[in-house]
């Protein structure tokens, strides 16, 4: 059996699938996989929780099965929230140094960050990370680590995460109706991030896009931080829906044909074929177009990188991406969207692996099992000894801010 202390669970309640991973920290600092499981996910449109019953019911069994994987009892997670509303900006905060003499103390830094996370954000939000960027000490330089340095103002650059607090309780609540805690909540983008990203990728800048049934997450790494993110509120759903409409096929058989045929480009070889369609008996109904099935996603897919492309733009960030673009969540398994998201971002774009992390080989090495594994890196960062606390406070107590140090 192991040591329950050092066990960890994230959970992913998305729009396609409610995936939970229990992974062990070791004292050294590794962190091994011990279990998964999964649910098809009922209760969830756009990321976010529109049928609590049926959630419920999700939850439970991708827990179950991962805790008779694990051989443990789940009885806290890190939970990953996404959704349209969650909004990334930057902010900043300014304090003034208690003794310019001895220069700047642990306790400066504490009181200049607790300045930048007072936030003027909209009653109904809440923030969910406040990211450390960098320092400034009488407005000079990008200080890493201002502790023991002389000057009269320090000055701390962050960028926070928020949603709305009601959406972001609806997870919570979904999650303790099966009786477990939520330790903290996580936005799925930064989880997708930390699971696949090198620290040498995050020094050079690297843009992480997670393309999953309901939204696309988005995160930009440059300099060893976090820099930016964001949500679009369209995944895979949305191609399906799209295919629905133009081959007007139900939105089951739609996803169907998309698995098996589906592609990011429209090559020529595939001009003028066409695919059979049957009943539930095997009996021939129609033909489709492949070329129009294909052109369609091409079409969709498209649309979603330019739109991040954009925002990344007018972020500023572009010019940061040294090290490209890295893709995960179910839509990077379509074939041929490393080459389509080449074309629109004009960058080197890969497949994101899971790095530095052992154990389960079947979730080490696929896309959409990111943000779970994610979830048990930002546990790993925060060394907190989760199946001891409980989570019987109230929300912005667990909306924690998240201080990320590159």
């Amino acid at each position: 059996m192991f040591d329950t202390t050092n066990i960890v669970v994230g959970l992913e309640v998305g729009t396609s699938k409610v995936c939970a991973v229990v992974g062990e920290l070791g004292e050294d600092g590794d962190l091994s996989i011990l279990g998964l499981g999964q649910s098809r996910s009922s209760g969830v449109r756009k990321g976010e929780i529109v049928d609590m019953e049926q959630a419920e019911l999700d939850i439970r069994r991708a827990l179950q099965e991962a805790e008779q994987m694990a051989n443990v009892e789940v009885r806290s997670v890190y939970l990953a929230v996404t959704g349209g509303h969650i909004r990334g900006f930057n902010n900043c905060g300014i304090h003034p140094v208690q003794d310019p003499e001895q220069g700047v103390t642990e306790e400066d830094v504490l009181e200049v960050m607790r300045n930048a996370r007072s936030v003027n954000v909209p009653a109904h939000e809440e923030v969910i990370h406040t990211v450390r960027q960098h320092f400034q000490v009488d407005g000079h330089g990008e200080v890493r680590e201002p502790v023991g340095m002389l000057g009269r103002r320090l000055e701390v650059s962050v960028h926070v995460i928020a949603g709305q607090i009601d959406r972001l309780r609806n997870s919570i609540r979904a999650v303790r109706s099966v009786h477990v805690n939520v330790e903290e909540i996580v936005f799925s983008g930064l989880a997708s991030a930390l699971a696949v990203l090198s620290a040498e990728e995050k020094q050079e800048g690297a843009l992480v896009i997670d393309m999953g049934g309901g939204t696309t997450d988005y995160v930009v790494f440059a300099g060893g931080i976090l820099r930016h993110a964001g949500v679009l509120a369209v995944g895979g759903d949305h191609v399906t829906n799209d295919l629905a409409c133009a081959l007007k096929v139900s939105q089951s058989r739609a996803e169907q044909l998309k698995v098996d045929y589906g592609a990011a480009f429209v090559e020529d070889r595939i001009r003028g074929q066409t695919l059979d369609l049957t009943n539930y008996l095997g009996m021939p109904l129609r033909t489709i177009s492949l070329e129009t099935l294909r052109r369609v996603m091409h079409l969709r897919l498209e649309e979603t990188f330019e739109l991040v492309r954009q925002q990344v733009t007018a972020a500023g960030l572009y010019d940061s991406l040294g090290a490209g673009v890295v893709l995960c969540g179910g839509c990077a398994r379509i074939p041929q969207v490393t080459a389509l998201a080449e074309q629109v971002f004009d960058l080197p774009v890969s497949i994101g692996r899971t790095q530095g992390v052992s154990g389960l080989k079947s979730a080490l090495d696929q896309p959409e099992f990111a943000t779970g594994i994610g979830l048990l890196r930002f546990a790993q960062q925060h060394r907190v000894r989760p199946v001891r606390r409980s989570l019987m406070r109230g929300l912005a107590d667990r909306l924690k801010f998240f201080i990320h140090r590159g």
